[in-house]
């Protein structure tokens, strides 16, 4: 139990890819070999079932445990194309008031004894849904997309989780290196720079990621997806592995075009 990890995957923003990116993390985690359960704590609103492609064998949700109507095993579904990959799964009828902090801190310590990573999908926003999803974590992964909304918001979160003692670190999602290049979109050192923790992952813009989430096939296991491969190597940070550096997106923008756009230098 001691080496067990507990990971919140935030953002503050919704809309940013949070839920793929959590089920994707998991996913690529158990590929490696380590015993993984994922929780979706967005309650009323649950989707990490479909993006797992897990939606129609839900029996008892994470709810039903707490209120003792089941036992941890029997809300515990085990992916069958991926071992030691499971899935805890919200509540689709239940308001995020149900749950308390101190809840899901018990259920938690539970799985710490039967898993290596236990990960969390945070709901967006920093209310009542937040305050659960970080109670337990030891560590936190923000999530942010290279969009001046997105990142005031992720800023934030970071704030919130400093407060409380928690570790953050970055992936950036949803890159268009085309329209970095262009000046058009923000780069990765332009967001790091505002938001100045540890980067483990930039993910570029896929639309293998928009097929995964509507087959439910976990998207590190399509072997032509940009995401996808990006994710495993997130997992492979995320372990420890320092031989996996983050791999910056081929954009290679020029310095001087940037500084002439801004300022309105050129045509």
């Amino acid at each position: 139990m001691a080496s067990s990890r507990v990971i919140v995957v935030t953002s503050g923003k919704g809309g940013v890819g949070k839920t793929t990116a959590a089920a994707s993390i998991s996913a690529a985690l158990a590929i490696n070999g380590f015993r993984v359960v994922v929780m979706d704590l967005d309650i009323g609103l649950r989707n990490l079932d479909v993006v797992m492609g897990l939606e129609n064998r839900i029996i008892y949700n994470i709810v039903d445990v707490v209120q003792g109507k089941c036992d941890l095993k029997q809300a515990c579904i085990k992916d069958r194309r991926i071992e030691n990959l499971y899935l805890i799964p919200a509540s689709q009828s239940d308001n995020k008031d149900v749950l308390k902090p101190d809840d899901i801190i018990t259920l938690t310590e539970q799985l710490k004894y039967e898993f290596d990573y236990v990960i969390i999908d945070c709901p967006a926003g920093i209310e009542q849904g937040f305050e659960n999803a970080i109670a337990p974590a030891d560590e936190a992964i923000v999530l942010c997309t290279p969009e001046v909304s997105s990142i005031r918001d992720a800023d934030r979160i970071i704030g919130i989780l400093h407060s409380k003692s928690i570790e953050s670190k970055l992936i950036i999602n949803r890159i268009i290196p085309r329209l970095v290049k262009s000046g058009d979109m923000l780069s990765h050192e332009d967001v790091t720079d505002v938001l100045s923790i540890e980067l483990i992952g930039l993910v570029e813009m896929d639309d293998k990621v928009v097929v995964a989430t509507n087959t439910g096939k976990p998207l590190v296991l399509d072997k032509e997806s940009i995401a996808g491969y990006a994710f495993k190597r997130i997992a492979r940070r995320i372990v420890g592995d320092s031989d996996v550096p983050v791999e910056i997106p081929e954009y290679n923008v020029d310095l001087w075009s940037k500084i002439g756009k801004k300022f309105g230098f050129g045509k």
